[in-house]
């Protein structure tokens, strides 16, 4: 590094970095000269954890430059102008434009709250931002009143996409932990299922709640009171929020799937500055409507036996908030489900989950040595779910599963029981975690619910099946439930996809959760199928959600 000074440094032989700006969770900012264009800039020297090893601090490094430089192909008068992405003595630098001005907070700090039509023409301007960051299948996953920036000039310009998250990538600063700003994070991401656009949307509701009133809806004085009234509590937005409650309201809709799109808040904020009068709501929405929290999907039980159709038994498990709730929180050093269950309100302490049953001694659980499903039940292996924290900052919960296997815990969102040395295989919008040679191999997507449910779905594919495999072949469709969820289950036989495979057997379990359908299936050679059942079922008793990183 060349030193021109006790505090000034050039970088990439190129921007010296002069006055520090700002510190966060992920680098420093500068204020910076580009002594190439002779240009004022801002230089956000991303944070790089120093406790890796050289191979996983390398590949942090490339992963997080790569995906920095997507982040900069991003351009809209409403995102920062990221200029440049350079490395230097290992560690990664964005260069930004400089923003004469200040943020948010700190407006919000110094003058108090803004007014109904400040806050709607920074909602539609954050709007058009976020619209062309998912278009261009980034998230932004940290919108606040801190990384919005308000010129001199009045332009609003979103900043900080140091923990964006680009689409089918991992997040540029992965380090196991938590990361954002709790008071103004989705409830879904909070539960560590997978998030998309619609998890922005609820940032930027709360957002507008700490413009116009001064204070986050979901401020409380403990970290535990602040997760519980994301997730929990029921909604109340400020008083102050009442002209554009309608936008706020269903901005802050718990079920991703009924929260309001962006067209629709724009559509209604724009409403609001060319009247002056609050925005009508969407049909079927009541401004100020009670917004508790939707059940997530239960921890899973062993499958219902096949041949009983319609005949949907309880879960085996009871229902567990928390379970949804292994989210680690930068330096927190313990879980949200931990948290919530010392701190729970209203409803008491969140129980764990009690085990499934253990297979009976002496008994393999699976199939017949044809490649069916067994007529009688097959008891489940023992699996239960404990909420330990591993260690500071990590929250990762600790979970007992069966010899031989490990729990993982998928960037996808989702953890699951696999066969030690199954190795992880992503593949478009599939995950597979696959033995050697790809043997035996597991599998799981998560789309949009299809019309007619899971059975509905599974009987097109049953339907399709003599197109989509060759020599499909001992197909069954059988109605049941999963977690309290209906649910389908489907096996069949297949000359596999390779001539020199050979014969291959899978089961298929697909189940429809708050608008998405999950599938988990294994599939392994016909002669082996008794394997795969036990794989199969091992999964399916395993598999929920896993901590938000």
């Amino acid at each position: 590094m060349m030193a021109e000074g006790d505090n000034v440094r050039v970088i990439a032989g190129r921007y010296r970095l002069e006055d520090r700006l700002g510190r966060g969770g992920m680098g420093v900012v500068w204020r910076a000269t580009d002594r190439l264009l002779g240009r004022q800039v801002a230089v956000k020297e991303l944070a790089v954890d120093p406790s890796l090893p050289a191979d996983r601090a390398r590949q942090q490094r490339e992963r997080t430059l790569r995906e920095a430089r997507a982040v900069a192909q991003l351009r809209h008068p409403h995102i920062i102008v990221v200029h440049d992405v350079v490395e230097h003595d290992e560690r990664p630098y964005m260069v930004m434009e400089l923003i004469e001005g200040g943020s948010l907070a700190d407006r919000i700090a110094a003058d108090g709250p803004v007014g109904p039509a400040e806050a709607a023409r920074i909602g539609v301007a954050l709007l058009g931002a976020l619209r062309a960051a998912h278009t261009a299948g980034v998230l932004h996953r940290d919108l606040k009143p801190d990384n919005v920036l308000i010129a001199d000039d009045g332009r609003v310009v979103l900043t900080d996409f140091g923990i964006a998250q680009v689409a089918g990538a991992t997040t540029l600063t992965e380090s196991g932990s938590f990361v954002g700003s709790p008071e103004y994070t989705a409830p879904e991401r909070m539960s560590g299922f997978r998030t998309g656009p619609a998890s922005d949307l609820w940032s930027l509701g709360a957002l507008l709640c700490t413009a116009l009133s001064g204070e986050s809806p979901f401020h409380r004085d403990s970290l535990s009171g602040v997760l519980h009234a994301v997730v929990i509590d029921e909604i109340r937005p400020p008083a102050a929020a009442a002209p554009l409650l309608p936008v706020v309201a269903g901005l802050l809709e718990r079920d991703p799937g009924r929260r309001l799109g962006a067209s629709e808040a724009e559509r209604m904020l724009r409403s609001y500055l060319a009247t002056g009068r609050t925005p009508q709501p969407p049909p079927g929405r009541t401004p100020g409507q009670r917004n508790v929290p939707r059940r997530p999907p239960e921890p899973l039980p062993p499958l219902m036996p096949p041949g009983r159709e319609g005949r949907a038994r309880p879960s085996a498990r009871s229902a567990l908030v928390a379970a949804a709730l292994v989210a680690a929180v930068a330096g927190a050093g313990v879980s949200a489900a931990a948290l919530l269950m010392r701190e729970g309100e209203g409803g008491g302490r969140v129980p764990t989950s009690s085990p499934a049953p253990s297979t009976s001694a002496g008994r393999t659980p699976g199939a017949t040595s044809a490649p069916q499903v067994s007529p009688t039940p097959t008891p489940a292996p023992t699996v239960t779910v404990t909420h330990t924290p591993s260690g500071p900052g990590s929250g990762v919960s600790a979970r007992e599963v069966p010899s031989g296997y490990r729990l993982a815990h998928d960037p996808e969102g989702f953890a699951l029981a696999v066969p030690k040395g199954f190795v992880r295989k992503p593949r478009a919008d599939r995950t597979f975690y696959v033995s050697a040679g790809e043997t035996f191999r597991i599998g799981v997507r998560v789309t949009r619910a299809e019309p007619g449910g899971p059975l509905a779905a599974m009987r097109r594919a049953h339907a399709e099946g003599p197109s989509a495999y060759r020599g499909y072949r001992e197909g069954r469709v059988t109605a049941t439930a999963y977690g309290g969820s209906p649910a389908a289950l489907r096996q069949f036989t297949w000359d596999g996809s390779l001539r020199c495979e050979g014969p291959r057997h899978a089961y298929d379990l697909s189940w429809e959760v708050d608008g998405r359908t999950y599938e988990l299936w294994v599939s392994a050679p016909a002669d082996r199928a008794r394997e795969a059942r036990r794989h199969f079922d091992v999964a399916v008793a395993s598999f929920g959600a896993a901590p938000a990183f």
